[in-house]
C-alpha cells in the first residue's frame, strides 16, 4: 500500500514514521521548502509520549523537552485554585513533556529522512488538487519554480493545517476560520527557572489570561527555554490572518499585563527581556459531518483545528497518526480503513473541539475570578475540590486522558513485526 501525505508538520511527520512501521510506503510533500526551528512550545500529554515511544523515540524527547511534573492553575493575583501532578508523578507509565514545537519537528524530519529515505519528503510543493476513482488518488502539486508534480497512492491524507488545502478540497464552501475575539501573544525566550523549573501555571480568567511553562534547556547555565503566552479578548471582532511570524513590541503586551504580579513569576520582566514576540487571533473551526471522501481523509490540524485549551493540538495529531495507521494494517480495503478511522476519531474530536471552546479544564478560572474578583483567603471557601476536580476529570475523560484509559490500553499499533529505530 502506497500513501501520500499532504503537510510535513508534526501531524504528517508521526504519520509517515507509523506507516513505515508497519510496512506502508509514504511519501510527505511539504510546502515550506526546508523547514527550520521555528515556532513556540507544546505539551505532549502521555498518551501521545506512549506513541512515540512505540516509534522509539523517547530518547530524543528526553534530549529536547522538560518532563512536566505538575500543573497549576491560579488567579489574577497569582494566589493557587488547583494543582495536580502530570505524567509519571501522576500514575502514568509515560512522561508528559513540554517541548519546543519547531525542535520537535526538526526530530521527527530528521527521523523520516533516516528511515523512509530523504527522497520521500518532498518540500516546496503546494497541493493543487486530486481526483480519485476506486483504485488509485491521484494528487497534484506545485513547486516553487511553478511546475507541476504528479503523484497517485492508494490513499491521500491532509495533514496541512488550519488552512488545509485538503481539507479546502473536501468542503470548499467552508470559508475562514471562526474567531474567538482573543488575541494570543506567544513567546520562548531564556529564563531563570521558576518554581521547581517543571511547572506549568495557567492565571487569570476566560477574558485575560497567562500560561507560562518550561520546555527546554537555555543556552545559558542555569537558564531554561520558557514558554509564555499573553492571551486576552480584543474589542475588534474582524479576525485577522492567522500568520505565526506576526511580531510585536513587548509593549502592545505589557500594556494589558504590565500590573499584573506574581510571587513566583516577574511576568513582567520576562515579557520586556523576550526578544521576539509573535501575535495571532484565537481560531478554530467548526466540526465537520465527515473528514473522508473514498481514498482521501484528514489528521491533526487540518481534520480538528482547536483552542490551545487543556495542552491538546499536537497531542490528538499524534493519536491521529496512529489510530490511522491501525486502522490501515487492519484492513486490505483502505477506503474501509478510512472510513473506519472517520468513525473512531471524528465523534471524539469534535466533542473535544465544542468542549475547548468552554475552556475545558480551565473553566475553574473562571468560576472563581466570578466568585472572587478581588482574590480569596481559602480556596475552599470559593470553590470545592470535589467541584474542581469535576471539572479537570470530565474533560481528562473525554479526551481519553485518564490514567487508567492510557495505561492500560492495547497499542494503537501492533509491535509484532514493526521496524525502525
Amino acid at each position: 500500500m502506497e500513501a501520500i501525505v499532504v503537510g510535513g508538520g508534526i501531524a504528517g511527520l508521526t504519520l509517515g514514521l507509523s506507516l513505515q512501521q508497519v510496512g506502508i510506503t509514504a511519501r510527505i510533500y511539504e510546502s515550506v521548502a526546508e523547514p527550520r526551528p521555528l515556532g513556540v512550545g507544546i505539551n505532549l500529554q502521555p498518551t501521545a509520549v506512549r506513541e512515540l515511544t512505540e516509534l522509539n523515540l523517547a530518547d530524543r524527547l528526553a534530549q529536547i523537552g522538560i518532563a512536566t511534573h505538575q500543573l497549576t492553575l491560579a488567579n489574577k493575583f497569582g494566589q493557587s485554585i488547583w494543582s495536580e501532578p502530570r505524567g509519571i508523578a501522576a500514575g502514568y507509565k509515560w512522561p508528559q513533556y513540554s517541548v519546543h514545537r519547531g525542535r520537535l519537528q526538526m526530530v521527527l524530519l530528521d527521523v523520516v529522512r533516516q528511515r523512509l529515505g530523504a527522497e520521500r519528503f518532498h518540500g516546496g510543493t503546494t497541493f493543487v488538487a486530486a481526483d480519485q476513482d476506486r483504485n488509485r488518488v491521484v494528487a497534484r502539486f506545485r513547486d516553487r519554480a511553478g511546475g507541476e508534480i504528479v503523484d497517485s497512492a492508494d490513499i491521500l491524507v491532509g495533514a496541512d493545517g488550519i488552512h488545509s488545502a485538503v481539507r479546502r478540497h473536501l468542503h470548499p464552501a467552508e470559508g475562514e476560520p471562526r474567531f474567538a475575539h482573543q488575541v494570543l501573544w506567544r513567546a520562548a525566550t531564556d529564563a531563570e527557572p521558576f518554581l521547581d523549573g517543571q511547572t506549568m501555571i495557567i492565571a487569570g480568567h476566560l477574558r485575560q489570561r497567562i500560561i507560562v511553562y518550561p520546555i527546554g534547556q537555555g543556552s545559558r547555565a542555569g537558564h531554561l527555554l520558557t514558554n509564555w503566552i499573553c492571551q486576552c479578548e480584543m474589542a475588534d471582532d474582524a479576525p485577522r490572518p492567522e500568520d505565526w511570524n506576526r511580531q510585536v513590541a513587548s509593549d502592545k503586551v505589557l500594556a494589558a499585563f504590565g500590573s499584573w504580579r506574581f510571587p513566583w513569576l516577574d511576568l513582567a520582566g520576562l515579557v520586556a527581556r523576550t526578544p521576539s514576540i509573535y501575535e495571532f487571533p484565537l481560531v478554530d473551526r467548526d466540526p465537520v459531518a465527515s473528514w473522508t471522501q473514498g481514498r482521501i481523509t484528514l489528521i491533526g490540524d487540518a481534520a480538528h483545528p482547536m483552542y490551545p485549551t487543556g495542552s491538546q493540538a499536537g497531542t490528538q495529531a499524534i493519536i491521529d497518526a496512529r489510530v490511522l495507521t491501525a486502522a490501515l494494517a487492519a484492513d486490505a480495503d483502505p477506503r474501509d480503513a478510512l472510513l473506519q478511522y472517520d468513525r473512531t476519531r471524528r465523534p471524539v474530536m469534535n466533542d473535544i473541539v465544542l468542549r475547548n471552546r468552554k475552556f475545558g479544564p480551565e473553566a475553574a478560572l473562571q468560576i472563581v475570578e466570578e466568585r472572587a474578583p478581588t482574590g480569596f483567603t481559602r480556596i475552599d471557601d470559593i470553590i470545592s475540590s470535589e467541584e474542581l476536580a469535576a471539572v479537570a476529570n470530565s474533560f481528562s475523560a473525554a479526551a481519553g486522558l485518564d490514567v487508567e484509559t492510557v495505561n492500560s490500553r492495547p497499542s494503537f499499533v501492533s509491535m509484532r513485526g514493526a521496524s525502525g529505530c
